[in-house]
């Protein structure tokens, strides 16, 4: 996949992801959630253009360090996205403004990371934040099924009014 093709995939998952991430969506317990991080952690590897050829050891560290803080943020978004169960025990998220703030931090976070290789000459490819996106998600979306998970078994469901408060 060419440099323009990766980037463009980066930008159209990104815009689904966040336009997903701001609307009430309902988290369905069987959904193959791992499956789009999956994919495009694969795309990113098969790409070749995870680290720059002259500095390789260079650009491994700057790689480790921007998955890290991929996980970091993919923790984080998991947990300002609120997160209910309804009724029937269906478990709902929607982002918050925190969330934002999170994406915000994610962002400047990788920008940096890319200055610092920039600045000494390193050249990490876009499959790099690629990479670094299916990091993200796959820790943001796991930690949003454990957590439905253990807002599920904790569901009780709807409390019945005591007896003695349904005549007035």
């Amino acid at each position: 996949m060419s440099a323009a093709a990766t980037a463009l995939t980066i930008v159209v998952v990104v815009a689904l992801v966040l336009v997903r991430q701001f609307r009430t969506e309902r988290l369905a317990a069987d959904r193959k959630w791992w499956v789009l991080p999956v994919i495009l952690g694969v795309v990113a590897v098969r790409n070749g253009s995870l680290t720059d050829p002259h500095h390789t050891t260079g650009s491994v560290v700057l790689l480790a360090v921007g998955l890290l803080v991929s996980a970091g943020i993919g923790v984080g978004w998991a947990y300002t996205t609120r997160l209910w169960v309804d009724e029937q025990g269906d478990a709902w998220t929607k982002g918050t403004a925190a969330t934002v703030g999170t994406w915000l931090a994610g962002i400047a976070t990788r920008a940096g990371i890319l200055g610092i290789g920039l600045a000494v000459g390193i050249h990490l490819g876009s499959s790099s934040l690629m990479l670094g996106f299916a990091v993200s998600l796959l820790v943001r979306s796991g930690l949003l099924m454990l957590r439905a998970d253990r807002e599920r078994s904790a569901y009780v469901g709807p409390v019945a009014q005591p007896v003695w408060e349904d005549h007035r």
